[in-house]
């Protein structure tokens, strides 16, 4: 390690030492530095941001507590294989397996956050147990990101919305856990695709990003050993019955079963529901009497999107909380809370803005005291 980075890295943990824990080491720290080029604010921003997000979501306790739905476990397409070259963790995305719009009308939003995050926090742990049995530092994900089968069914934007909403939560809680992303079997719609995703990407993920042409095994093998490469790219490695394709470790996809879809069950019939005229809106007030109590709230729509927002009311005064925008509720369930720290009048809206069309909404709305 290079002496400036050696003093970024210091006076950053001079910085953080209010919060931080044992596991930031000088290695750790210096992949927050890394994400945001050594801008030290920025860094500390960054890191301080993550750990807020961590504690209101209970990451830490998501191995233990959490288990992921059915369908994510059978159709969230991709997979650990073993490892790459220089020990980083080898996984496969089957990209073009992935049926995003399927998904999303079948689990909230908060699984598919809970369930990515689940899979960042399992890499760690496994890391961990391999440094100290190698004594050597283990860390990193090599990808294979493999697009076959993607074609222009896949350019939906919700989907691709949400899967760079993942992408984003991983860059912004679990810096430089990328090592490589090697992308295979690119289509012809590829460059309409990475236009599309390219402004949401980080400067440093796409430098980590390899396009490879058609004979892509041979780079695949630069990287990977044969015993740890699937054989449908080349590799060795197969599943106990031969499966070139190691569909015991990496999940196929495929088309996700409508029988999964919410609204096929009877999800909805615990919510309840209002139709908001066109250029109209639904508001609901909520007195809170106990500081930090959470205001949680749960929401779908039918066939179209609502803008959503949350207002604190102090006599003629509203302040948002959360300021009302565009949520696309009608392709995965919304939901999420905040921590109300002023007791008080809090509401929460659900704004049509559109001049055509009523609006079906399904909701529960609930006050949660600490």
């Amino acid at each position: 390690m290079t002496n400036p980075k050696a003093e970024f890295i210091s006076v950053l943990r001079s910085r953080m030492s209010d919060v931080l824990k044992p596991e930031f080491d000088d290695f750790e720290l210096q992949k927050w530095l890394q994400a945001r080029c050594y801008n030290i604010d920025e860094a500390e921003k960054m890191l301080r941001n993550s750990m807020a997000y961590k504690e209101k979501n209970h990451v830490k306790d998501l191995i233990r507590d959490y288990e992921p739905p059915e369908v994510l476990d059978k159709y969230l397409a991709g997979g650990l294989v073993g490892q790459a070259k220089d020990g980083s963790t080898l996984r496969v995305e089957l990209y073009g397996r992935l049926d995003m719009r399927g998904i999303m009308n079948s689990v909230k939003k908060s699984d598919l956050e809970k369930t990515k995050i689940l899979h960042c926090e399992a890499n760690i742990e496994d890391w961990k147990k391999r440094s100290e049995q190698t004594g050597t530092r283990i860390d990193g994900l090599t990808v294979i990101f493999d697009m076959e089968g993607v074609g222009r069914h896949m350019l939906w934007t919700p989907g691709i919305q949400m899967y760079l909403h993942m992408v984003k939560i991983l860059e912004d809680n679990y810096p430089e856990m990328l090592k490589r992303l090697l992308v295979i079997n690119a289509p012809g719609i590829f460059p309409i695709l990475y236009k599309l995703c390219k402004p949401l990407i980080s400067k440093d993920t796409k430098n980590k990003i390899e396009i490879i042409g058609g004979n892509y095994q041979e780079t695949l093998k630069k990287y990977i050993d044969d015993e740890y490469l699937p054989m449908c790219y080349g590799g060795t490695l197969t599943d106990p019955d031969g499966n070139p394709r190691c569909a015991t470790k990496i999940c196929q996809g495929g088309t996700v079963p409508e029988e999964y879809y919410t609204l096929n069950t009877d999800y909805i019939d615990r919510m309840e529901n209002a139709t908001i005229p066109k250029g109209d809106k639904l508001s609901k007030e909520y007195i809170i009497d106990v500081p930090s109590s959470a205001l949680r709230w749960e929401f779908m729509t039918q066939s179209h999107d609502i803008e959503f927002g949350v207002f604190y009311k102090q006599d003629s005064k509203k302040e948002a909380v959360i300021s009302l925008s565009k949520v696309n509720s009608h392709t995965i369930t919304e939901d999420g809370f905040i921590t109300c720290d002023k007791t008080g009048v809090y509401e929460i809206v659900f704004s049509n803005v559109s001049w055509f069309s009523d609006k079906i909404i399904y909701y529960t709305i609930e006050v949660l005291t600490p």
